[in-house]
Order: structure tokens, then sequence, then C-alpha cells
């Protein structure tokens, strides 16, 4: 089944039209090393040997940070297959959009060494022709990002057919009313995080000055937000309901959860988890109170009017 991808070209694009005249993806980290032989099927057997490498050549790094790097340095030399679909940011607001060729490359001594053949469309999309929800997918951090669940839309850019705009493609959603708000949450709780109850307590994780920790990529789909309490003793995941049904969202975030532990809990760390949702649901508490670890969170959406 052919999947879809949003694949940065360097950081804030830089290298993204060398790779196009040069019809390629590609990613960095381990220059020298070819990982002709080291791609196994498993990305968990992928990081647990190369996380410790990243770790080695860079001193200071959490392995929140490795973690994020070896799992983009396998999403685009393994995780992606030959048929599939990429976009591309070219740094201009347009994407380009190409397919797969060919299995992983290893090309030393050039900027993006590691590297997959593609064959480009003629057309690049304007970012601000995408619907709201596309853009919103394919703004997230990392250098790849799973956009599958927008494959009809992608399609219609590359057969040229304006699409429809899109609300939500996962059927588990109950409400997209509530989706389409919940959408925006996230980026109004990143912005506003050390003025929620979470910011007392927790930052949003950071790797040089930069934010990492929304939409985390982890083997079972993107974390909404990342953080790390001050003490530097708790790793909190938190999950936005975005309408969807109570129990797919508290067997989400304990996927999310277990991820956390098995590969990025560093010492004696634990992982605590946080549900937000527009309103109280009696699945979600049910489904709780068994559960460990796990709080639950309603937010207040107010405004007010003020005479000029």
């Amino acid at each position: 089944m052919k999947s879809y991808y949003r694949i940065m070209l360097g950081r804030g694009s830089v290298y993204a039209k060398e790779a196009h005249d040069g019809n390629y993806i590609g990613a960095g980290w381990f220059e020298n090393v070819d990982l002709s032989n080291d791609l196994p099927e498993n990305r968990r057997d992928f990081n647990k040997k190369f996380i410790p490498l990243y770790l080695e050549k860079n001193p200071g790094k959490s392995k929140i940070a490795a973690g994020l790097a070896c799992g983009m340095l396998y999403t685009v030399a393994k995780g992606i297959s030959a048929g599939d679909i990429v976009l591309c940011p070219d740094g201009q607001r347009n994407y380009w959009i190409g397919e797969v060729l060919g299995d992983y490359q290893f090309q030393p001594g050039t900027n993006l060494p590691h590297r997959r053949t593609i064959r480009w469309f003629p057309k690049a999309i304007p970012r601000d022709e995408m619907s709201e929800a596309l853009q919103y997918a394919t703004g997230s951090i990392g250098a790849g990002a799973n956009v599958s669940g927008f494959a009809d839309e992608i399609e219609n850019f590359i057969s040229g057919t304006r699409p429809a705009t899109i609300i939500s493609t996962d059927e588990t959603v109950e409400d997209a009313g509530i989706f389409a708000l919940e959408k925006h949450l996230e980026d109004f709780l990143v912005q506003n995080w050390k003025s929620t109850e979470l910011g007392k307590k927790y930052d949003i994780y950071e790797e040089g000055g930069e934010s990492v920790g929304q939409q985390y990529p982890s083997d079972t789909g993107p974390i909404d937000i990342l953080a790390i309490s001050k003490d530097k003793k708790e790793i909190l995941v938190v999950e936005l309901k975005k309408g969807r049904i109570g129990d797919v969202v508290v067997g989400q975030i304990q996927r999310y959860m277990g991820f956390v532990k098995d590969e990025l809990v560093e010492d004696d760390q634990i992982v605590r988890g946080v549900i937000i949702a527009f309103e109280d649901d009696i699945k979600v508490r049910r489904a709780l109170s068994v559960a460990q670890n796990i709080d639950f969170y309603t937010y207040k959406v107010s405004f007010k009017l003020e005479k000029k």
C-alpha cells in the first residue's frame, strides 16, 4: 500500500534545490557510515544500535535528541518504500511532490549522504492551496512526517485537480467540529505553555534552543507534545483528544508512553501522560481509573469584548 511523507531536505530546506535538481531525497547524520547493511526491518533494532553511537558522537545531547535524529534517518533510509510519495518544502512556501524509485544509496562526501532516488512531478504545490489540515500535518517538526491520511488530497494535486477541503481523515473521530477546534489548540498550548498549569512544572522539550517537543515522532505516530519536568526527573507525553473516541485516545497515549519508556528515558526518569479534551468523557475517565501516571484535563475557550 502506498504511503505519503513530508521530508525536510536539511534544516530550513537548505538543500532542497540541490536535491530537487539531483533527483533525490536524503538525510545527514553519520555522514561517514554506509547504512546498507544496517537497516533492519524494525526501527527499534536500528535505534538500539545507533542511539548509543549518536550519543557517543554528540556528547551532551540527550536520548530524546538522539531518538529524533535516528528516527528521521531511519525513515528516509528504510521506512519509506519504493513507490511511496514524498512532499518536500522548497523553503519558499511551496512543496515539490515526488515518487520514490529505488532503495537506499550512500553518497559519502555530500551534504545529504543517505539518499533515495526520486522522480519529481512537474508542478509544485503552493502551501496556501493545501487544506488547513494538510498544512498543519506538513508543518510538524523533524525531517520526516507521515501524511498518508491526506492521500486523496495529494493525489488530486498530482493529477492537477484542486481538492476539496479536508477536515479529518481519521475514522476514529466522533466530532469533526471539535477536531477542527483542537487542531489549533496544540499550537495555542505550545505558544502559551508557560501560562498553563502544565507549564508550571514542565517545559516543552528543546534541543539547541529549538523546540523539538511538538509532534515528536515515534514508531506508532507523532506525539502531540513531549515535555520534561524542570528537575529533569519526569518526561511528560501530552495527547489532545481531537474529538476521537475515548478508548482510542487512551490506547494511543499508552503506546506513546511505552515508546518513551523503552527508548528515551535516562537514569531514573519516569514517564507521565496527560490527555486534554474539550469536554468531560466518561470513557476516558473509566479507562484512566485503572491506568497509572495519566491525568485528564479539559480546557475552556473564552473571549471578551472591549468597547473602544
